[in-house]
């Protein structure tokens, strides 16, 4: 599925005297003198000519007998490679293929190039992908065809094989456009896979009977009395229509997506709080120790409030020994009728005595596994899955089409947007000397940086020196948060700042996801060009959760690219996490989006959304069709689309079928 990025067109053939400077040439020559360099730092030259003129063929750290047996002496061979013009001497350096006049028949004209990474060569790809090309274009994988032909001739798309095939054999930089047709039908193959595995998942969901969990409403009108504020039109909306499913008969597989601070968690608990008004227990679990800890800090005082008599456990990797048997025990007997946790919910011991609800919070941080896991810890078990990473609608459909969907539109009441500011890097110092001003004033500080320590590949500010510098200016007032600190001491620098013992907080990008500080109004990350935009708008999110006008700067080290410029741009004109999705989806294109691990969502190979939006939305109802025809997909073209899953490596989703 990797497809070629580029060509290097071979069929520029002059002889030597009109060799164009920088451009690969392809030229047939006769073998001169080997000149052996007096030292290892000078190249090594082979001299060759033709009628026309002398070239120098030149390599660095080279075997000089590798080259006397590759260029002999007065024979002639072909030489391809980009032609240069140095201190008056053609030459060509390190040619790319080297070769007798029989062997130039052999040689591509026109050659895909892959993308490469650190110690990979384009020699040694291109070999293992002719090898693999050759294993799928064999008469024993001929495989039967999965597109509908109705489809497949109208969009005159050409059978998998021979689609795949010209893919890696483009001719020319046309060849490489992701309309071309066979991208497109590749494209189509895999957001056909896509939609047919999340659409398996769910219908095995939807199978399993639900239970129908109707609360009496006395638990959640405590609640509502408790709260300082309202709830807003779309949390209403989102909570009636969450209940809705509760009460229905199917199983509920619904995604809550909102906005940073938009009220997920208090949606969240009014629904496990009708769970428990019906004699059972619900789960709330998050991908961090910090997150489980920060939501059991912001629930449990709202059950106080309430009266009491509701009991809630925490469960993460910590509670060890007689503390863990005794949360094990609560929630085995049903004493305990409330949960939270984080992977740890799922080991093998953890039982549950009436698990109704399992809520999971940053769901891009979980894969469709995970939550199943959870969700058969109960019997039938509602699911609700929260994301506060804004998803452009494009996107929804690959990651999250096996679910009902409900969105939060507003903030909350009170909130101040964030004053953005962008600035160059070299105006750090004056940056710091404004924060010590703000923090005297009562203010407390985020300062991110992306790496922890100093990398001599990229230049970036790490947080360990960071953390040094400002404390020079802070003292005692400075923490330090990153990935690599034990869970423990993450949570006494979190509480320390949200205490006020520390002022300033150094942090890498730990710090996106949850984290509420209602008093940090100022956050100044570093290197934010580096950063994609959901990231950003997940870090600025951390801030403006108070009364106080906050404040965030964007450091940036000149020169910007286009795109970075862009990037910065957006953040400065709105706070819109939708808004910023969907600019992000443009800017970046579905391929870096999706690739990169904080998005969560599926990596696609061949599909560009940015390009394919339109036959993602076919392959959607195509599956709906198959589905509605072929549930076990036994007749001939479900058994196509068995192994078009397998071809995407979507095969978890057949043992969801009933067949097996």
């Amino acid at each position: 599925w990797l497809l070629p990025v580029g060509v290097i067109d071979r069929r520029y053939a002059p002889d030597i005297a009109h060799a164009k400077p920088g451009v690969v040439a392809t030229i047939t020559v006769r073998i001169g003198s080997h000149r052996k360099p007096a030292n290892r730092r000078l190249p090594y030259k082979v001299f060759c000519s033709d009628d026309t003129g002398v070239m120098a063929l030149v390599f660095f750290h080279a075997r000089g007998d590798y080259l006397l047996r590759a260029l002999p002496e007065g024979e002639t061979r072909v030489v391809s490679g980009k032609v240069e013009v140095f201190s008056d001497e053609i030459q060509m350096t390190h040619p790319d293929h080297i070769g007798t006049l029989d062997e130039l028949e052999k040689l591509q004209s026109v050659e895909p190039v892959y993308p490469l990474t650190a110690g990979l060569s384009l020699k040694v790809l291109g070999k293992a992908m002719a090898a693999a090309l050759k294993v799928a274009s064999d008469p024993p994988a001929r495989l039967e065809e999965w597109i509908d032909p109705t489809y497949l001739a109208r969009r005159e798309w050409k059978p998998w094989r021979e689609a795949l095939l010209e893919a890696h054999a483009p001719d020319g930089e046309a060849a490489l456009d992701p309309m071309t047709p066979a991208r497109q039908r590749l494209a189509y193959d895999e957001l056909l896979a896509n939609q047919l595995a999340l659409a398996l998942v769910r219908l095995n969901l939807r199978r399993r009977a639900g239970r129908s969990i109707q609360g009496t409403g006395h638990l959640t009108a405590k609640l509502r009395d408790a709260l300082p504020f309202g709830l807003t039109p779309s949390q209403e909306t989102s909570l009636e229509e969450i209940t809705g499913d509760m009460a229905g008969g199917d199983r509920m597989l619904r995604l809550l997506q909102g906005d940073v601070g938009s009220g997920k968690t208090v949606i969240a608990l009014l629904a496990m709080l009708a769970a428990v008004e019906a004699g059972r227990q619900a789960v709330l679990m998050a991908p961090t120790e910090i997150l489980a800890r920060q939501h059991l800090a912001t629930i449990k005082p709202l059950l106080d409030t309430m009266g009491g008599g509701i009991s809630i456990s925490l469960l993460t990797g910590r509670e060890k020994g007689k503390t863990r048997q005794s949360i094990l025990d609560g929630l085995k007997s049903g004493d305990t009728a409330l949960a939270v946790g984080t992977h740890a919910l799922f080991q093998d011991d953890v039982e549950f005595h009436s698990l109704a609800l399992a809520v999971i919070d940053e769901q891009h941080r979980f894969g469709v596994h995970q939550r199943l896991t959870l969700a058969a810890k109960g019997t039938a078990a509602d699911m609700l899955v929260m994301t506060a990473t804004p998803i452009p609608r494009t996107l929804m459909l690959t990651a999250y089409g096996d679910m009902d969907m409900s969105r939060l539109l507003e903030k909350p009441a009170g909130r101040r947007p964030v004053d953005t500011r962008v600035l160059p890097i070299g105006r750090l110092d004056e940056v710091a000397a404004a924060a010590v001003r703000r923090v005297k004033e009562g203010a407390r500080v985020y300062w991110v940086c992306p790496l922890i320590e100093e990398s001599e590949t990229v230049d970036m500010a790490a947080a360990e020196y960071r953390f040094d510098h400002l404390k020079g200016l802070f003292g005692e007032g400075t923490g330090l948060l990153h990935g690599r600190m034990k869970g423990v001491e993450k949570d006494r620098v979190m509480e320390a700042f949200a205490t006020g013992a520390i002022d300033v907080l150094v942090a890498t990008t730990v710090i996106e996801v949850g984290v509420h500080v209602p008093e940090a109004t100022v956050m100044v990350i570093e290197h934010a060009e580096r950063f994609g935009l959901a990231q950003l708008h997940q870090l600025r999110g951390r801030i403006g959760r108070g009364t106080d006008l906050s404040t965030c700067l964007l450091l940036y080290a000149p020169p910007l690219t286009g795109a970075a410029k862009a990037r910065l741009e957006i953040m400065r004109e709105t706070d819109d996490g939708f808004r910023i999705a969907e600019e992000d989806l443009r800017l970046r294109g579905a391929g870096e989006l999706l690739g990169t691990r904080q998005s969560g969502l599926p990596e696609f190979h061949l599909a560009d959304l940015a390009h394919h939006g339109e036959l993602l939305n076919t392959a959607r109802d195509d599956t709906a069709l198959i589905l509605e025809r072929d549930p076990e997909l036994k007749e001939a073209r479900g058994r196509a689309l068995r192994i078009l899953l397998y071809l995407f490596e979507r095969d978890a989703a057949v043992k969801y079928l009933r067949s097996g």
